[in-house]
């Protein structure tokens, strides 16, 4: 997997509808609102377009295609449509998972094409399926987050829930065998200069947009 450190800027897209946005030092709570805020008014059309470009990177990446169990997200709130690409689960014999809130972590229960869904708390679709159906985290090859922003450090901030930061919190503690690799998914102006990590936070190893990856996900090492 790829250190966080060494997550480049990602270049922003060509296309008007995610053109770069500037946000100043707001808090956390001020800068979920405006970049919120700024996904959900991002045309259909543009949404649907980038929507497509990410789906391409990702089924084009050497990760993607070597990663068997991966966990991907029903999107909200305005979120990039990461739906685009789950029919490449399928084509490509991957096994898809979703995540399932359980007390204040995660579980991750399998997501076919006949499924059965219900939705949580939050109104997000989850697998309505049996305990015994799931995943453990470390079963994971692939994790693909939601995010709200992210910089090149690896940062993540997430909705405030805590939920991925728990679940994964394992991960730094695991100097051989760190699975999984983590990977956050946004649009390209999601990009800030810098964010403050808390203790807690666990970093991406990396992030793929419209606009492509902002690392090397071929990387065969964390």
């Amino acid at each position: 997997m790829i250190p966080p450190r060494e997550m480049s800027s990602i270049t922003a897209s060509s296309s008007q509808e995610a053109a770069p946005y500037h946000f100043g030092s707001e808090n956390r709570s001020d800068l979920r609102s405006k970049i919120r805020r700024k996904r959900r008014e991002l045309p259909h059309a543009a949404q649907a377009r980038c929507a497509e470009r990410l789906a391409a990177h990702l089924a084009a990446s050497p990760l993607f295609r070597r990663s068997k169990r991966i966990a991907c997200f029903f999107p909200q709130d305005g979120e990039i449509d990461l739906t685009r690409v789950f029919p490449r689960f399928f084509s490509m014999r991957k096994k898809a998972y979703l995540p399932v809130l359980q007390g204040k972590r995660l579980w991750f229960l399998p997501l076919e094409a006949n499924t059965p869904l219900t939705r949580n708390k939050y109104g997000i679709p989850e697998p309505d399926l049996p305990p015994r159906s799931r995943c453990a985290p470390q079963g994971l090859d692939l994790v693909l987050a939601p995010l709200v922003a992210f910089d090149s450090a690896g940062h993540r901030l997430g909705m405030g829930g805590g939920y991925y930061d728990r679940t994964f919190a394992y991960l730094p503690h695991r100097r051989a065998l760190r699975k999984p690799v983590i990977i956050g998914v946004a649009y390209g102006f999601q990009q800030v200069a810098s964010l403050s990590a808390n203790p807690w936070d666990i970093p991406l190893d990396g992030v793929v947009t419209e606009a492509g990856w902002g690392s090397d996900p071929g990387a065969p090492s964390r």
